[in-house]
Protein backbone atom coordinates (compact mmCIF):
# COMPACT_ATOMS: atom_id res chain seq x y z
CA UNK A 1 0.00 0.00 0.00
CA UNK A 2 1.35 3.06 -1.08
CA UNK A 3 0.44 6.21 0.91
CA UNK A 4 1.12 10.42 -0.25
CA UNK A 5 -0.57 13.39 1.93
CA UNK A 6 -2.41 16.74 1.06
CA UNK A 7 -0.44 19.71 0.51
CA UNK A 8 -0.72 22.75 2.52
CA UNK A 9 -2.51 24.63 -0.78
CA UNK A 10 -5.35 26.56 0.89
CA UNK A 11 -5.39 28.92 4.38
CA UNK A 12 -2.61 31.04 5.39
CA UNK A 13 0.00 27.68 5.83
CA UNK A 14 -0.37 28.12 1.66
CA UNK A 15 2.95 29.77 1.11
CA UNK A 16 6.08 29.01 -0.02
CA UNK A 17 7.82 27.77 3.04
CA UNK A 18 5.52 25.95 4.18
CA UNK A 19 4.54 24.21 1.02
CA UNK A 20 8.33 23.42 0.36
CA UNK A 21 9.18 22.78 3.70
CA UNK A 22 6.86 20.31 4.01
CA UNK A 23 7.48 18.67 0.31
CA UNK A 24 10.88 17.86 0.81
CA UNK A 25 9.95 16.93 4.30
CA UNK A 26 7.56 13.82 3.54
CA UNK A 27 9.47 12.70 0.49
CA UNK A 28 12.07 11.86 3.01
CA UNK A 29 10.19 10.57 5.05
CA UNK A 30 9.34 7.94 2.69
CA UNK A 31 6.15 9.55 1.78
CA UNK A 32 5.22 7.91 -2.44
CA UNK A 33 2.90 11.33 -2.94
CA UNK A 34 2.23 14.43 -2.89
CA UNK A 35 -1.54 16.32 -3.63
CA UNK A 36 -3.06 19.44 -4.41
CA UNK A 37 -6.89 20.23 -4.44
CA UNK A 38 -8.66 22.66 -6.80
CA UNK A 39 -10.80 25.69 -6.37
CA UNK A 40 -10.30 28.48 -8.91
CA UNK A 41 -12.23 30.85 -7.24
CA UNK A 42 -14.60 31.02 -3.80
CA UNK A 43 -17.88 32.57 -4.51
CA UNK A 44 -19.03 34.97 -1.78
CA UNK A 45 -22.48 33.09 -2.10
CA UNK A 46 -22.84 29.36 -1.88
CA UNK A 47 -25.89 27.64 -2.74
CA UNK A 48 -24.68 24.32 -3.50
CA UNK A 49 -24.06 21.83 -0.91
CA UNK A 50 -21.01 20.46 0.03
CA UNK A 51 -20.58 16.83 -0.30
CA UNK A 52 -18.12 16.34 2.30
CA UNK A 53 -19.62 16.70 5.59
CA UNK A 54 -23.09 16.92 7.58
CA UNK A 55 -23.76 20.43 6.75
CA UNK A 56 -23.10 21.06 3.75
CA UNK A 57 -21.15 24.39 4.14
CA UNK A 58 -18.21 25.07 2.93
CA UNK A 59 -15.17 25.20 5.40
CA UNK A 60 -13.43 27.92 3.96
CA UNK A 61 -14.25 31.39 3.43
CA UNK A 62 -14.43 33.05 0.19
CA UNK A 63 -11.37 35.15 0.71
CA UNK A 64 -8.99 31.98 2.06
CA UNK A 65 -5.79 31.80 0.26
CA UNK A 66 -6.24 28.50 -2.28
CA UNK A 67 -3.41 27.78 -4.34
CA UNK A 68 -3.70 26.59 -7.91
CA UNK A 69 -3.08 23.20 -7.76
CA UNK A 70 -1.00 22.89 -11.30
CA UNK A 71 1.14 25.86 -10.09
CA UNK A 72 1.72 24.30 -6.71
CA UNK A 73 2.26 20.97 -7.81
CA UNK A 74 5.10 22.36 -10.40
CA UNK A 75 7.28 24.43 -7.39
CA UNK A 76 6.78 21.08 -5.65
CA UNK A 77 8.44 19.18 -8.27
CA UNK A 78 11.27 21.22 -8.71
CA UNK A 79 12.44 21.16 -4.97
CA UNK A 80 11.82 16.90 -4.96
CA UNK A 81 12.69 14.14 -7.33
CA UNK A 82 11.15 10.91 -6.56
CA UNK A 83 7.32 11.24 -5.17
CA UNK A 84 4.19 11.35 -7.39
CA UNK A 85 2.71 14.36 -8.01
CA UNK A 86 -1.61 14.39 -7.98
CA UNK A 87 -4.37 16.35 -8.26
CA UNK A 88 -7.07 15.50 -5.56
CA UNK A 89 -9.79 16.42 -8.17
CA UNK A 90 -8.90 18.44 -10.30
CA UNK A 91 -12.34 19.99 -11.63
CA UNK A 92 -12.30 19.15 -15.35
CA UNK A 93 -14.86 22.13 -15.72
CA UNK A 94 -12.49 24.53 -14.20
CA UNK A 95 -10.00 24.61 -17.46
CA UNK A 96 -10.21 24.42 -21.22
CA UNK A 97 -9.58 20.89 -21.60
CA UNK A 98 -6.64 21.55 -24.09
CA UNK A 99 -4.84 24.06 -21.96
CA UNK A 100 -5.23 21.72 -19.12
CA UNK A 101 -3.58 18.78 -21.17
CA UNK A 102 -0.84 20.87 -21.84
CA UNK A 103 -0.12 22.30 -18.67
CA UNK A 104 -0.25 18.43 -16.96
CA UNK A 105 2.19 17.22 -19.96
CA UNK A 106 4.81 20.25 -19.66
CA UNK A 107 4.36 19.05 -15.57
CA UNK A 108 5.20 15.56 -16.75
CA UNK A 109 7.87 16.56 -18.97
CA UNK A 110 9.72 18.27 -16.50
CA UNK A 111 9.16 15.76 -13.79
CA UNK A 112 9.02 12.50 -15.62
CA UNK A 113 6.43 9.90 -15.22
CA UNK A 114 5.60 12.01 -11.73
CA UNK A 115 2.10 13.29 -12.59
CA UNK A 116 -1.37 11.47 -11.53
CA UNK A 117 -3.89 13.18 -12.65
CA UNK A 118 -7.18 12.82 -10.07
CA UNK A 119 -10.28 14.37 -12.20
CA UNK A 120 -13.59 14.99 -11.19
CA UNK A 121 -17.06 16.97 -12.78
CA UNK A 122 -17.12 19.53 -9.33
CA UNK A 123 -19.87 19.92 -7.18
CA UNK A 124 -20.28 24.25 -6.75
CA UNK A 125 -22.52 25.26 -9.17
CA UNK A 126 -21.53 28.34 -8.65
CA UNK A 127 -17.90 27.69 -9.64
CA UNK A 128 -18.72 25.62 -12.22
CA UNK A 129 -21.21 28.14 -14.12
CA UNK A 130 -18.52 31.13 -13.64
CA UNK A 131 -16.35 29.55 -16.27
CA UNK A 132 -18.97 28.93 -18.79
CA UNK A 133 -19.85 25.06 -18.19
CA UNK A 134 -23.52 24.42 -17.97
CA UNK A 135 -23.58 22.64 -14.76
CA UNK A 136 -26.71 19.92 -15.55
CA UNK A 137 -23.89 19.03 -18.51
CA UNK A 138 -20.77 19.26 -16.69
CA UNK A 139 -20.96 15.10 -16.53
CA UNK A 140 -20.61 14.54 -20.57
CA UNK A 141 -18.56 18.06 -20.82
CA UNK A 142 -16.07 16.75 -18.32
CA UNK A 143 -16.10 13.24 -20.55
CA UNK A 144 -15.33 15.04 -23.45
CA UNK A 145 -12.67 17.11 -21.69
CA UNK A 146 -10.94 13.72 -20.80
CA UNK A 147 -10.94 12.37 -24.61
CA UNK A 148 -9.92 15.54 -25.57
CA UNK A 149 -6.84 15.61 -22.97
CA UNK A 150 -5.89 11.84 -24.14
CA UNK A 151 -5.62 12.90 -27.45
CA UNK A 152 -3.47 15.68 -26.77
CA UNK A 153 -0.82 13.26 -24.79
CA UNK A 154 -1.27 10.19 -28.02
CA UNK A 155 0.75 12.33 -30.85
CA UNK A 156 1.62 15.37 -32.54
CA UNK A 157 -1.03 16.02 -34.76
CA UNK A 158 -4.40 16.61 -32.89
CA UNK A 159 -7.93 16.82 -33.93
CA UNK A 160 -11.28 16.47 -32.47
CA UNK A 161 -14.74 16.59 -33.05
CA UNK A 162 -17.71 16.50 -30.41
CA UNK A 163 -20.66 18.08 -28.93
CA UNK A 164 -19.10 20.73 -27.20
CA UNK A 165 -15.45 21.64 -28.94
CA UNK A 166 -14.87 21.42 -32.46
CA UNK A 167 -10.84 21.95 -33.76
CA UNK A 168 -8.92 21.94 -36.56
CA UNK A 169 -5.11 19.71 -36.50
CA UNK A 170 -2.84 21.19 -34.64
CA UNK A 171 0.24 20.05 -32.51
CA UNK A 172 0.55 19.57 -28.77
CA UNK A 173 4.18 19.14 -27.55
CA UNK A 174 5.94 18.20 -25.71
CA UNK A 175 4.00 14.79 -24.36
CA UNK A 176 4.16 13.32 -21.11
CA UNK A 177 7.17 10.79 -19.68
CA UNK A 178 5.45 7.85 -21.06
CA UNK A 179 3.24 8.71 -23.22
CA UNK A 180 0.02 9.49 -21.18
CA UNK A 181 -0.54 10.57 -17.60
CA UNK A 182 -2.74 8.39 -15.43
CA UNK A 183 -6.66 9.29 -14.79
CA UNK A 184 -8.16 8.66 -11.52
CA UNK A 185 -11.78 9.57 -11.49
CA UNK A 186 -13.16 10.97 -8.12
CA UNK A 187 -16.76 10.75 -7.70
CA UNK A 188 -19.37 8.32 -5.92
CA UNK A 189 -22.33 8.36 -7.93
CA UNK A 190 -23.68 5.60 -10.53
CA UNK A 191 -22.41 8.35 -13.14
CA UNK A 192 -19.27 8.53 -12.03
CA UNK A 193 -18.49 5.12 -11.44
CA UNK A 194 -19.63 4.59 -15.58
CA UNK A 195 -17.24 7.22 -16.38
CA UNK A 196 -14.84 5.40 -14.04
CA UNK A 197 -15.11 1.82 -16.30
CA UNK A 198 -15.51 4.29 -19.67
CA UNK A 199 -12.54 6.41 -19.39
CA UNK A 200 -10.44 6.29 -16.18
CA UNK A 201 -7.23 4.47 -15.11
CA UNK A 202 -8.49 3.86 -11.73
CA UNK A 203 -11.60 5.56 -9.24
CA UNK A 204 -10.32 8.13 -6.64
CA UNK A 205 -12.64 7.53 -3.51
CA UNK A 206 -13.15 10.70 -1.47
CA UNK A 207 -13.51 10.27 3.02
CA UNK A 208 -15.24 6.71 2.28
CA UNK A 209 -14.60 3.98 4.92
CA UNK A 210 -14.67 0.21 3.90
CA UNK A 211 -18.47 -0.25 4.37
CA UNK A 212 -19.06 2.40 1.58
CA UNK A 213 -16.47 1.37 -0.36
CA UNK A 214 -17.64 -2.31 -0.61
CA UNK A 215 -21.03 -1.25 -1.86
CA UNK A 216 -19.37 0.98 -4.81
CA UNK A 217 -17.30 -1.74 -5.78
CA UNK A 218 -20.01 -3.45 -6.65
CA UNK A 219 -21.57 -1.04 -8.92
CA UNK A 220 -18.31 -0.28 -9.98
CA UNK A 221 -17.65 -4.24 -10.67
CA UNK A 222 -21.17 -3.93 -12.72
CA UNK A 223 -20.05 -0.76 -14.78
CA UNK A 224 -17.06 -2.25 -16.06
CA UNK A 225 -18.81 -5.65 -16.84
CA UNK A 226 -21.08 -3.20 -19.44
CA UNK A 227 -17.89 -1.22 -20.64
CA UNK A 228 -16.44 -4.83 -21.82
CA UNK A 229 -13.96 -3.70 -19.00
CA UNK A 230 -11.55 -5.89 -16.12
CA UNK A 231 -12.06 -4.34 -12.69
CA UNK A 232 -8.67 -5.63 -11.79
CA UNK A 233 -7.12 -3.38 -14.56
CA UNK A 234 -8.19 -0.38 -12.32
CA UNK A 235 -5.88 1.36 -9.62
CA UNK A 236 -8.15 1.87 -6.25
CA UNK A 237 -7.08 4.87 -4.06
CA UNK A 238 -9.30 6.77 -1.70
CA UNK A 239 -8.29 10.24 -0.09
CA UNK A 240 -8.78 9.90 3.98
CA UNK A 241 -9.07 12.17 6.85
CA UNK A 242 -5.71 12.45 9.48
CA UNK A 243 -6.44 13.10 12.89
CA UNK A 244 -4.51 14.68 13.91
CA UNK A 245 -4.64 12.87 17.33
CA UNK A 246 -4.24 9.53 16.06
CA UNK A 247 -5.26 6.41 17.11
CA UNK A 248 -2.85 4.28 15.60
CA UNK A 249 -4.44 0.11 16.32
CA UNK A 250 -7.42 1.90 14.88
CA UNK A 251 -6.16 3.11 11.97
CA UNK A 252 -4.17 0.42 11.31
CA UNK A 253 -7.62 -1.31 11.08
CA UNK A 254 -9.21 1.03 9.04
CA UNK A 255 -6.37 1.03 6.24
CA UNK A 256 -6.00 -3.08 6.20
CA UNK A 257 -9.66 -2.96 5.43
CA UNK A 258 -9.10 -0.95 2.77
CA UNK A 259 -6.16 -2.66 1.57
CA UNK A 260 -8.20 -6.34 0.92
CA UNK A 261 -10.76 -4.22 -0.89
CA UNK A 262 -8.31 -3.91 -3.69
CA UNK A 263 -7.23 -0.18 -2.38
CA UNK A 264 -3.68 0.12 -2.74
CA UNK A 265 -2.63 4.03 -3.03
CA UNK A 266 -4.25 6.04 0.19
CA UNK A 267 -3.71 9.66 0.72
CA UNK A 268 -3.80 11.34 4.03
CA UNK A 269 -4.99 15.02 4.52
CA UNK A 270 -4.56 16.30 7.78
CA UNK A 271 -5.49 19.72 9.50
CA UNK A 272 -3.85 22.55 7.98
CA UNK A 273 -1.84 25.07 10.47
CA UNK A 274 1.84 25.47 9.94
CA UNK A 275 4.67 23.81 8.88
CA UNK A 276 5.45 22.36 12.63
CA UNK A 277 2.49 21.13 13.15
CA UNK A 278 1.97 19.32 9.71
CA UNK A 279 4.92 17.83 9.71
CA UNK A 280 4.33 16.55 13.56
CA UNK A 281 0.91 14.79 12.43
CA UNK A 282 3.03 13.11 9.35
CA UNK A 283 6.05 12.17 11.53
CA UNK A 284 3.35 10.01 13.84
CA UNK A 285 1.85 8.73 10.78
CA UNK A 286 5.18 7.37 9.34
CA UNK A 287 6.41 5.94 12.34
CA UNK A 288 3.50 4.56 14.30
CA UNK A 289 1.20 3.21 11.36
CA UNK A 290 2.99 3.01 7.95
CA UNK A 291 5.22 0.16 9.77
CA UNK A 292 2.52 -1.92 10.47
CA UNK A 293 0.49 -2.34 7.16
Amino acid sequence: MRFGCHLPVYGPAATRHTLLGFARRMEALGYDSLWASDHVVLPYTIASRYPYNPTGDFPLPPAANFLEPLTALALVAGATERVGLGTTVLILPHRHPVLAAKMLATLDHLAPGRVILGAGVGWMREEIELFGVPYARRGAWSDEAIRIMRACWAGERVEFRGEFFTFPPFAAVPRPANGAIPIWIGGHTPRALRRVAELGDGWHAAFTGAAEMTKALAELGAACRRAGRDVATLTLSARLGLPARQDPQALVGELRALRDLGVSHVILESRVRDLEDLTEIYERFARDVRPQL
